[in-house]
């Protein structure tokens, strides 16, 4: 007879795991079918009516609900709101105090109290102080009302502003004959018409954009902010601003006459301003990008301070763009009727400036040199110590300008 031997352990663990796993699914099934019929039959019973005293509580206007307008529920004893004015001013009390201007002459349509350049004659002609802001005194100030050029009309809509002006509103043609050959600005009956042309781009801002873009990137998001310095009639800002970059252009006023009305009439943002021996008006760090298209700032000169100036309003690896004299000497030297040694120096004075103030040198290509500024200045530290100038007090408030 055969004998029976005991199941081993392991046989045994899996015979009791498969009884336990049977047992759990049953009662899970039990669970689920048990809150199925539960639910079923709770959603089988009618809700008890309401009653008609729930009914009375509510001002329901039956009439209303019979036109098919929207009943009311406010109570009709409440008051209607009281939506008049109770202040009034009596006018005639201030009339007293209002003090009317009359209208400045015509010849003073252009007026610019602190831009006079009688009152500029009057200063010293280093570094254009002659050509800063000098306001007059109260026995200078006049009392009238600065009227608009006569015919003046509305000025066109961006972004067709950015292309034509009213000639009227602008009447000088001054510039549109002296930088006829630079495509800067053309007279075409009443109108202006800004074919985008500059001195070092006379094929158009746009076509010396995309050359600029080469070189280092204007579309990642990194660039949102420039400064145009000695703008012209500011088209290198006016075709910046399609591709999400807005510029401030500054200019002085000069032989130029009006060159940032111009860039006001095509709406691009601009004031009169120039390097001179004050700081700009911007705080610290406040712009992504500053260009310079021969705008004839001695950038080497002053002992830097210029490309100081630069540096304390651009923000950490921010660029600067240089086109114009003396960048590409070698090949219009001729044409600007310089000696290449003055131009070679010139161009080494501007090199030594951004080396002591660490910038990098990212490109020259033809007539463009881009530096850009370090994002951290605490690994120049050893160029510091070799590079005295330019000065740059460490008491000074960076944010501190002339507003």
């Amino acid at each position: 007879m055969a004998k029976d031997y005991p199941a081993s352990p392991k046989a045994q663990h899996l015979q009791e795991s498969k009884k336990q796993r049977l047992t759990y699914v049953l009662v899970v099934s039990a669970l689920c079918v048990a809150f199925y019929v539960l639910g079923a039959w709770q959603n089988s019973t009618m809700p008890n009516p309401v009653a008609d005293s729930a009914i009375s509580r509510v001002d329901c206007d039956t009439v209303a609900q019979r036109d098919g307008s929207v009943p009311s529920f406010a109570p009709a004893s409440e008051n209607v709101l009281d939506f008049d004015a109770h202040h009034q001013l009596n006018l005639s009390n201030t009339e007293s105090a209002v003090q009317q201007f009359p209208a400045c002459p015509l010849n003073q349509s252009e007026y610019t109290p602190c831009e006079d350049r009688k009152r500029g004659r009057l200063f010293d002609r280093d570094m254009l102080i002659y050509r800063e802001r000098h306001c007059p005194g109260k026995d200078e100030q006049i009392r009238c009302l600065i009227p608009a050029p006569p015919k003046y009309k509305n000025p066109f809509r961006w972004p067709e502003s950015r292309d034509v002006a009213w000639f009227d509103n602008i009447p000088h043609k001054e510039l549109s004959i002296e930088k006829a050959v630079q495509n800067w600005i053309r007279v075409e009956g009443n109108k202006f018409r800004f074919p985008g042309g500059g001195t070092m781009f006379p094929h158009g801002a746009d076509a010396y954009i995309d050359e600029i873009s080469k070189l280092i990137s204007l579309s990642d998001g990194r660039i949102r902010t420039a400064i145009d310095t000695g703008c012209g009639v500011a088209s290198f800002g006016a075709y910046l601003l399609k591709r999400n970059i807005i510029t401030v252009s500054f200019a002085p006023r000069d032989t130029h006459e009006a060159q940032v009305q111009f860039a006001l009439e095509r709406g691009v943002p601009a004031i009169l301003g120039v390097m001179g021996s004050i700081r700009l008006p911007y705080p610290s760090r406040a712009f992504d990008l500053a260009h310079c298209s021969r705008c004839l700032i001695p950038w080497g000169g002053h002992d830097g301070l210029y490309l100081a100036e630069i540096d304390r309003i651009l923000r950490p690896g921010g660029y600067w763009i240089h086109s114009g004299p003396p960048i590409n000497w070698k090949t219009h030297h001729n044409g600007w009727k310089r000696a290449e040694e003055d131009l070679r120096r010139e161009q080494d004075k501007i090199e030594d400036v951004a080396r002591s103030l660490c910038w990098n040198k990212v490109a020259e290509k033809e007539d463009l040199s881009i530096w850009q500024k370090p994002k951290n200045h605490l690994e120049c530290a050893d160029i510091k110590k070799k590079h005295k100038i330019p000065h740059v007090c460490k008491s000074d408030n960076p944010d501190a300008a002339w507003y």
